[in-house]
This record gives C-alpha cells, structure tokens and sequence, in this order.
C-alpha cells in the first residue's frame, strides 16, 4: 500500500489597499491499485482536493491583511491503494480584488487626436450579453448590473454637451422584458432631451431584448451576417417529475393556490398556463406595439416577423427590421452624417479605470466563465435565480445556467 502524499501545497498572498495577489503552487503524486474500491477511492479524492485548492482561495481572499504580506500554508497526507501512477506538478496564479472602488465611467477617446471635451464628438455605447436587471457577477467578470451600466453610461453622456451623437453598438440576444424596457426607455428619453441622433449597429446578435433597444434609434444599421429579430416571449419552466432522484422532497405552505403556479416541484395546471400564457401575450404585444411605433413594417412583413423567429442582416433589411446593411464603421459615418459632423470627429466610449477601450470592438468583460466554485445547474432546481419573462432568442436554455 502506497500512500498519497501531498508533497507540496502551499498558498502564497501579497495584500495592497484594492487588490490581492495569490499563487498556488502545488505538487503531487498518486499510487492507486486497479480494484474497484481503490478507484473509488481515487474520485473521492479528487473531489476532495478540489474544494481543498477552493477553500484555501477563499481563506487568502476573505481573510484580507493590513498592508503586508500575507501568506497561508496547508500540507497534508492521504493514503490510497492502487496501481495507477499520476504526477501533476503547476503554477496556478489569479488577481482578487477585494473592495468595490472602481471608478465612475469617463470618456476614452478612441481613433482621434482632438479629445471630446474640445470638439464635438460621437459616443460609442456597447451593449454586450445577455439584458438582465442583476449584477453578472463570478469568476471572470466584472459584476455589473446590465441595466445599472446602461444608465450610469446615459447620464454621464448627458452631462457632456459636447457629445454630438450616439452609436449604439449592440451585441445581445435579450434579456429580461422589464430589463428591455427600462433600457430602451432610458435611450429614448436621453434622445429626446437632448435631441441628437441616435444609430443602432446591430453586431454577431440583435434580437429579442436586443432588438427592442434598436428601435429607440433614429437609424439601425446591421451586419450583412447578423442575427436579427427574436420577436418574442419566453417563459422557462421545468418540471421536474421525480424529486425523489435528488432526495428531496417538496412540502410548501401556501396561501393562495395559483401563488406557486410554474413551479417545477408539480404539474402545471391548465388554468395556470392560461394565467401564463395571457401575460406572454400582453408582453409579446407591447414589443410588437414598439416595433410598429419605430419601424415602417408592411403587413406582409409582419406575419414573417412577429413570430419569434430570427433572420439575418440581408434577410432583415428587406423586412424592414434594419435601415441599412454594413458594419460599425458605416454605423459611425451615419451618425457624423446626421450630427454634421465632420468625418475626423472623435470617437468615445465610456469606461471605467480598469476596463480598456483600445478600439470600437472591445468589451467589458461581464460574463463569468464560472458563476461560483460549484459549477453544477440543474435547469428546475435554479429557477429562482432566473428571470420570469423575457425578450430572448434563447436557442439553448442552459444559456442562463451561467448566471
């Protein structure tokens, strides 16, 4: 019997006032037989050493420090039978910061010499992801709130005159209906007090909640590849049938029969999906009372587009979704065209201290590659972290699973 020795394990931290610094650096080797409780053995530890390197995370993360170096050291035996060998050895570095004191939003001028307090200028607004009114926070992301972000972004263009125009640059599928909402209510009011022209491009995505803000432009421009449309309600609901698989048993207590209505611990009742289906409907109209309101559909056009479906940039331009095809360049000379600006006029957008802006195309990085240390979603068993209805084109539903 070979044990399993944990040779090397330790985890290293420097603390400053904004930000942490950790590494680990760890080392092992593993000496497993081949029978079937010694490979048991074996996931178990695997699965015991991952929330081990998480803990230890954790520990220097939360622990914090009064500016000096911090540094947590853990070691440790365990033993395995086996006839398997395995060696990792590795550096695994991250950046933790450990307060909420990023900057307010300022303008960053991008391809021009004259800054935008000189001369007048067109804002570059990017819309990116999915539309929820939430921070997206986790690993990998920055935690803003979508709704929250597009607003503080209005009103510092608002406080700045010398803004002549706006391109919304939007990239979305959708989100939540009142997020949409909120949103294109914001632009629109933004336009009208101010009264300068407002230009859509419509990057890889423009549909569902995306789309619902295109129609507060003056002008909505779309890639000859672009997806656009998703004019629609989703509701997800999930039901799932033997709770008993995860050994849980529902038991709520309730007021009112319909106040847990679209619950997965049941099925759903025809007099609730009714219920559910009228709200569906009344949300489905007012975006298609928007789209009406903002665009030059014909009748013939509508029966194609109304349904929900999405098409591309070509496809959208002879529905009369789109005002023209072309790319975010073309969206920015329409926007100098209809300010009267010159073809030099500066270019800006709108970002915090630790967030680039090098060109038109990048993007704040607010989607978490993990959305916490237990990565396991199990569509039903989540919902309540979800949005009820929304305006989305949502090909995949464990596109939520990440929030």
């Amino acid at each position: 019997m070979q044990p399993l020795r944990l040779s090397r394990f330790a985890v290293l931290g420097t603390c400053s006032p904004s930000s942490l610094y950790p590494s680990v650096r760890g080392g092992f080797s593993v000496k497993s037989a081949t029978s079937p409780l010694a490979r048991l053995a074996t996931q178990l530890s695997n699965a015991m050493f991952r929330p081990l390197l998480m803990t230890a995370f954790l520990l220097v993360t939360l622990g914090g420090c009064a500016h000096r170096p911090l540094q947590t050291v853990m070691r440790g035996s365990m033993r395995m039978t086996g006839g398997m060998n395995m060696n990792m050895k590795g550096q695994l570095s991250t950046d933790f910061q450990t307060d909420n004191t990023a900057s307010r939003l300022s303008s960053v001028t991008v391809y021009a010499s004259d800054h935008c307090q000189s001369s007048r200028c067109v804002a570059v607004v990017d819309v990116d992801g999915l539309l929820f009114n939430k921070n997206i926070s986790g690993i990998g992301s920055m935690g803003e709130n979508p709704v929250a972000l597009f607003r503080e972004k209005l009103d510092t263009l608002a406080q700045n005159e010398s803004v002549a125009a706006i391109v919304l640059r939007i990239n979305s599928p959708g989100g939540g209906v009142t997020a949409a909402d909120v949103m294109t209510r914001d632009m629109l009011e933004l336009k009208n007090r101010r009264g300068i022209p407002v230009v859509a491009c419509l990057m890889d995505v423009g549909a569902g909640g995306g789309y619902y803000l295109a129609t507060a432009a003056d002008h909505v421009v779309a890639h000859p590849t672009s997806l656009v449309g998703g004019i629609g309600v989703i509701l997800n609901i999930y039901f799932l049938q033997d709770m008993s698989t995860f050994s849980v048993e529902s038991k709520p207590v309730t007021a009112g029969d319909k106040i847990n209505m679209a619950t997965p611990e049941r099925a759903m009742q025809p007099q609730e999906r009714e219920l559910l289906q009228s709200i569906a409907d009344d949300f489905h109209q007012r975006f298609i009372q928007r789209v009406r309101a903002s665009r030059a559909i014909s009748p013939a056009s509508e029966v194609e587009i109304f349904d929900g479906r999405v098409v591309t940039g070509e496809q959208s331009l002879a529905l009369g979704l789109v005002d023209q095809i072309g790319y975010l360049d073309d969206a920015v000379a329409v926007a100098r065209q209809l300010a009267q600006l010159p073809d030099n006029a500066p270019l800006v957008m709108l970002r915090r201290d630790n967030d680039r802006a090098y060109t038109l195309l990048d993007v704040t990085p607010n989607t978490p590659t993990m959305s916490s240390l237990i990565s396991l979603k199990i569509p039903g068993l989540d919902r309540s972290q979800m949005p009820t209805f929304m305006y989305l084109w949502q090909p995949e539903p464990s596109m939520l699973s990440g929030m």
